[in-house]
């Protein structure tokens, strides 16, 4: 270390960094107290000259090579006293005497003493790398007062569970002691420069095990999708670890080392951390520029749910003046991140309303809009969290209030909930006219019907049920039961029709015969067609079944077992009345499965018996 003027040595610069309290300068008059003041402070320059020229770095003696704070914690705590009390014997006489050969001596002893600190400082962050891993410091000395002295800090160590919290303790202590007694002395820029240089070190050294690293956008934009995908997982399993572990334990580091000064504090925390910090929450923002697609949202969710409940102890954490560029990108991010969703949510709602696709479903059954839709819909409904936070900031595309005044939607519901209402509802009108593609108007209502039971079951089965409610439920499924009463009435009011009711107990031979004929006709057109009609869903299935046999059995079992004795003897009996009623719930049984119309009208089996 270069000499130093008097002057300068024992009043650093404004630019020095020096908190401790200066002591007065007390004017003292030739006097026997004089005298004795001064004698004192000479006394106090002669006892430090012993210990500090013993662990003079620049000596050839043994102590060149040794490290104080290794060899005897005493002898430290005593040569730390001794450069403090030289510190205050110098500013005693600069003040009073400044042209005594003491004044001279002690400069060249303190010069020697903060080579030494310097030293130690410098091996015990280096050494000690390990034990003051952030995530030791975080774990073990979090809840420790700051102001604690050494004292308390070496008896909290000994009753540690671990050597490597113990090591943390006693290094802590050191460092905080030495941090102490340089910034005291008016050397806090030394001290300052060795600490943010060594650890520093070790939390770039942090992040790269964690495979943190700064990226241009221009390289995000390049990549493929399949090697950034893997970036953004391992971000999302390191970032917690960099704020709560690496950042957290680093704070709690500089806080114990320095506590004489919020300001030393701020910067060596700031200069140490910023880089890394910033490089860490400015990925989500580049990821958020990259090309967007449907299934990308899930990504993007992930990092801004990541980064949002990381977020209380990121402004914890860098509340400093000099740290609030860092939690500005993080906030960046999440805004960005907000608003590549809320992109991608426009976009799968645009799809949908201009799906041009005129092929229709055959036999009416899941349209692979709505197999698709409602697959994604379910997935976003997993991170409802999320979502929320993201929509309530998503205004509904041209319009603020979207949904038609016959449509009730509770908005005191979670934001993801009111829009992925919406999204169903902008799926159900797409349907709706898909249906209108069909000629059959009971197919059109058949294909209604299953592709609002398939919607309303991967609503039930889904954490779309949460985020809808049971009343959603409840009302979508009386509309399934609608459709499927439209659908019944289009399908078989034909069939029903051809039967006479209560007025065939007047009907000549020939009315019976037109009345079978019709029958007949009509039940066969009917089979025909829906045997090739589907319906997916086993339950639904099963209850149309029921529906229609209900409807069309007993009617037809009650004219069929009034008027088949009025016929008997006619000619080709057995064709003209082909179907008893017991073969109806046998063709029922056919429907519905998709599968072509093979079975045979030959004479009814009941008929036969």
């Amino acid at each position: 270390m270069g000499r130093k003027g008097i002057s300068a040595l024992f009043f650093p610069s404004s630019k020095t960094l020096n908190s401790s309290p200066s002591f007065p300068s007390t004017h003292i008059s030739s006097s026997p107290s004089h005298t004795f003041s001064e004698s004192i402070m000479e006394e106090n320059v002669e006892n430090a000259e012993s210990i500090i020229t013993k662990w003079d770095p620049d000596s050839s003696s043994n102590t060149k090579f040794s490290y104080l704070f290794q060899q005897d914690r005493r002898e430290a705590t005593d040569f730390l006293k001794s450069v403090k009390d030289l510190h205050r014997a110098m500013h005693f006489l600069v003040s009073e005497n400044s042209t005594s050969d003491k004044l001279v001596l002690a400069q060249k002893l303190m010069q020697m003493a903060i080579k030494r600190l310097e030293k130690e400082f410098y091996q015990i962050l280096s050494a000690n790398r390990d034990q003051l891993h952030p995530e030791s410091v975080s774990g073990g000395s979090k809840s420790s007062n700051p102001d604690d002295g050494e004292d308390a800090k070496l008896e909290k160590a000994g009753q540690s569970i671990t050597e490597v919290e113990r090591s943390s303790a006693l290094a802590m202590a050191d460092l905080k002691a030495i941090a102490e007694c340089m910034i005291g002395s008016g050397y806090g820029n030394e001290c300052v420069k060795i600490y943010k240089l060594i650890r520093k070190s070790i939390v770039d050294e942090g992040l790269h095990l964690l495979r943190i690293k700064r990226l241009r956008s221009s390289q995000v934009h390049k990549m493929n999708w399949e090697v950034l995908e893997q970036m953004i997982k391992n971000w999302l399993n390191v970032v917690k670890i960099a704020v709560k572990t690496l950042f957290a334990g680093e704070k709690v580091l500089c806080n114990h080392v320095f506590p004489v000064s919020k300001t030393i504090r701020e910067s060596c925390f700031a200069e140490i951390t910023r880089e890394g910090a910033l490089n860490l929450f400015m990925f989500p923002e580049l990821v958020s520029k990259y090309k967007k697609s449907p299934e990308r949202i899930f990504r993007f969710m992930e990092l801004h749910g990541a980064l949002s409940k990381l977020w209380p102890e990121t402004e914890s954490i860098f509340d400093f003046e000099s740290t609030s560029r860092i939690k500005l990108q993080a906030l960046t991010s999440l805004r960005k991140l907000s608003h590549s969703v809320c992109i991608i949510l426009s976009d799968f709602q645009s799809s949908i309303q201009k799906d041009s696709s005129r092929t229709l479903v055959t036999g009416g059954g899941i349209h692979p809009l709505t197999e698709s839709s409602m697959s994604y819909l379910s997935s976003l409904a997993e991170y409802s969290e999320t979502l929320s936070d993201i929509v309530a900031e998503c205004p509904f595309p041209g319009n603020s209030s979207p949904f038609p005044e016959s449509y009730t939607i509770d908005r005191s519901k979670p934001a993801a909930s009111v829009h992925l209402a919406w999204l169903i509802l902008v799926l159900l009108c797409k349907l709706d006219r898909k249906a209108g593609l069909y000629k059959d108007v009971a197919l059109a209502y058949l294909f209604l019907t299953n592709n609002l039971q398939f919607i309303v079951e991967k609503v039930r089965t889904s954490p779309l049920k949460e985020l809808l409610g049971e009343e959603w439920v409840c009302r979508h499924t009386k509309k399934v039961k609608l459709y499927a009463l439209s659908y019944e009435l289009q399908a078989w009011n034909k069939v029903l029709t051809s039967l006479p009711g209560e007025s065939s107990s007047a009907m000549s031979p020939e009315e019976l015969k037109d009345c079978f004929r019709r029958f007949n006709a009509t039940f066969e057109e009917a089979y025909q067609k829906q045997t090739t009609w589907i319906v997916p869903n086993r339950k639904l299935r099963d209850e149309l079944k029921v529906s229609i046999a209900r409807k069309l059995v007993p009617m037809y079992k009650e004219f069929y077992e009034a008027h088949l004795g009025d016929l008997v003897g006619e000619k080709n009996l057995e064709v003209l009345v082909r179907i008893g009623p017991d073969d109806l719930g046998n063709y029922l049984s056919d429907l519905f499965h998709g599968t072509p119309f093979s079975s045979s009208f030959s004479s009814s089996s009941s008929f036969n018996s």
